[in-house]
């Protein structure tokens, strides 16, 4: 038997750590949570503090003896969970069940699975640190009372059994898409006609090269017919040339959140897809630890980066970079996501090597140097009426970490600056056509799960590790629903002049098609109404924000999390009141009977099952 008992919470992890920690070191795993609130009732005691009542579920047990047993003939027992809150959460309660002292249980952290680091860990250990469990306890109790007093109350105004429920930070998600929903359903599209001329010039080697130019705006047709009329019998001359140098920087390596938005554009993974597959690149010791809303790096990492750029690339292409969080609650983390082996470009590992292959060429292009560019505008005179047409494009004198990677982009149907030839002043260029196409205005973009995540940050709601859990809820609840829709067709009509000619067509073109964006249902909308108009703070995003910054006090040490919890259920609670006894007075009572202050619950797979008087029932 090994002298030295430690836990991690992945079995995968275990088997890789004890090959680093030799002989006097058995690895075990919990297998995630050990403990968690009863079920039977709400399991938390409000009238005391809001004490949390907490059992081992049915499934746990047999891991909860294992580790009993061989904790009690270990000598030492280690505590090395994830290091977010959760973890620290999970060493705390495997403390309380297997009747260790917090105090003085040695508890290890790491960011990523390889030997230096897992031995420095061990070389390094510190205690439970019971703020941050404290905070993930009051994201915890808060929630729970959320869901449990909120989801009755749906169920009796709303009428439906089975299903629904309500959450503090699930419910503010979906308002996010009903809201955007609503938005999109008002728009009011308006056309104009847009002016764009194709040319061709010659040049430095006297070869013809084409590109393009645009015009302006027109309100309507006529209007657009008036111009393209104008230029007939026209010549085309460079009028002015304005070159202006210009640089590209490239973005911070990965959090949690740019990792599934990046994945989301450029490989087409959902958001818990994409957390599976690196959760398991990080247990295998693939990459460091994947919830952080960290963009650091470590000076072992820049060093590692830096040899890995000037081998690969050459010394020109490293510039070390020390990037800032936008977020200064950022602190669930110490590192950024990176591979832990710079030298491995790639891994041999057909789900993961994709994503692996993202992360690697991320981290390399934070720390190489700025893309060098410049940028030409030509201003094309029109001979016939004065007016000019606009030219520009791109020429990258220096690649930097564009020879390895580009950031992706949410906007839809972005373009990139052509490339123009080498123009003079005075210099005549042909026109080979330009047209004034009709084009409606459109409106904002439907969320995609990974653009939620960005505005679920951009609020400051959630943390890494609700991201992915939230979006799933929404989605199993029925709330929302994630699909491809079909455009419509509409007539648009094109205005052309060639060959000194100016004729007009319509054509269809097809609008409004979505591929995997999140749509509210019937129910999401019924829901969020509902929730937006008895639960005005519960729903109202600045709060749900706020919500987050006291469970960050809480992890500082600088607040009680009791009285964190009391501070916002005493004033939610009331409003829980008014509702039901509204809901009740609505429904005369009597169909479903009266409803205890703090109602006792059980859960079924649809969701609550809320005990009214003698009756336990679906809700």
């Amino acid at each position: 038997m090994a002298k030295n008992l430690l836990i991690v919470e992945s079995p995968a992890k275990a088997k890789t750590i004890e090959k680093f920690l030799g002989k006097d070191f058995q690895v075990k795993s919990c297998y995630g949570h050990i403990r968690d609130l009863e079920k039977d009732d709400m399991g938390i005691d409000i009238d005391h503090g809001f004490q949390p009542r907490y059992v081992v579920p049915d499934e746990k047990q047999k891991v909860v003896s294992e580790l009993r047993k061989l904790a009690k003939s270990s000598e030492e027992v280690w505590l090395a969970s994830d290091e977010d809150r959760e973890g620290e959460s999970i060493s705390w309660h495997l403390c309380e069940v297997l009747d260790l002292d917090p105090a003085t249980t040695k508890r290890i952290v790491f960011h990523e699975i390889t030997k230096p680091a897992i031995q420095k860990a061990v070389a390094n250990p510190r205690t439970v640190n019971m703020n941050l469990v404290n905070a993930q306890q009051a994201r915890r109790v808060l929630d729970r009372i959320v869901g449990f007093e909120i989801s009755p109350v749906l169920w009796r105004k709303i009428g439906r059994q089975g299903g629904l429920s309500a959450g503090r930070v699930q419910s503010v998600a979906v308002k996010l898409i009903v809201d955007k929903e609503r938005e999109i359903n008002t728009f009011k599209a308006e056309s104009a006609f847009v002016v764009k001329a194709h040319f061709t010039g010659k040049d430095l080697n006297g070869k013809d090269v084409s590109f393009s130019a645009e015009g302006g705006r027109f309100a309507n047709g006529q209007l657009a017919e008036q111009f393209l009329n104008s230029c007939l019998g026209a010549a085309y001359k460079v009028k002015d040339i304005v070159v202006k140098p210009g640089k590209r920087t490239p973005a911070a390596p990965f959090t949690t959140s740019t990792l599934q938005q990046e994945a989301s554009r450029k490989l087409g993974y959902g958001v818990a897809k994409t957390m599976l597959i690196a959760q398991k690149l990080y247990e295998a010791g693939h990459i460091t630890y994947m919830r952080t809303d960290s963009v650091n790096l470590s000076d072992t990492a820049l060093g590692a980066i830096g040899n890995t750029i000037e081998n690969n690339y050459g010394k020109r292409y490293l510039q070390i970079r020390k990037y800032k969080n936008k977020n200064e609650s950022a602190q669930e983390a110490h590192e950024a996501i990176r591979p832990t082996y710079m030298e491995h470009s790639s891994i041999d590992d057909a789900e993961g090597a994709r994503l692996y292959d993202l992360i690697w060429k991320r981290t390399i292009a934070s720390q190489m140097a700025d893309a060098e560019l410049e940028k030409t505008t030509a201003k094309i005179g029109i001979s016939t009426n004065g007016e000019e047409l606009s030219a520009s494009g791109e020429v990258i004198k220096f690649d930097g970490f564009l020879k390895v990677y580009l950031e992706g982009s949410d906007e839809e149907d972005e373009q990139e600056d052509g490339r123009l030839p080498n123009l003079s002043v005075g210099q005549s260029v042909d026109l080979l056509e330009m047209t004034a196409a009709e084009k409606y205005s459109r409106p904002t973009a439907r969320y995609t799960e990974a653009s939620l995540v960005k505005k679920l940050e951009e609020l400051g709601i959630g943390r890494p590790s609700t991201y992915a859990p939230t979006i799933s809820t929404i989605l199993k609840r029925g709330y929302v629903v994630k699909e491809d829709r079909e455009g419509q067709q509409r007539s648009v009509v094109i205005w052309k002049l060639k060959a000194d000619k100016v004729s007009s067509a319509t054509q269809m073109e097809n609008y409004g098609a979505e591929k995997a964006k999140l749509f509210p249902t019937d129910l999401g909308f019924v829901v969020t109404d509902f929730l937006n108009k008895h639960f005005e703070n519960v729903m109202d995003y600045s709060f749900t924000a706020r919500v987050e910054g006291e469970f960050d006090k809480v992890a500082e040490g600088k607040q009680q999390w009791n009285s964190m919890v009391r501070n916002f259920y005493d004033p939610f609670h009331k409003e829980v009141e008014e509702t039901m006894e509204h809901a009740d007075r609505a429904t005369g009572g009597a169909s479903f009977g009266r409803t205890p202050r703090k109602p006792q619950a059980r859960l079924c797979p649809h969701g609550p099952l809320w005990r009214h008087d003698t009756n336990w029932q679906c809700g």
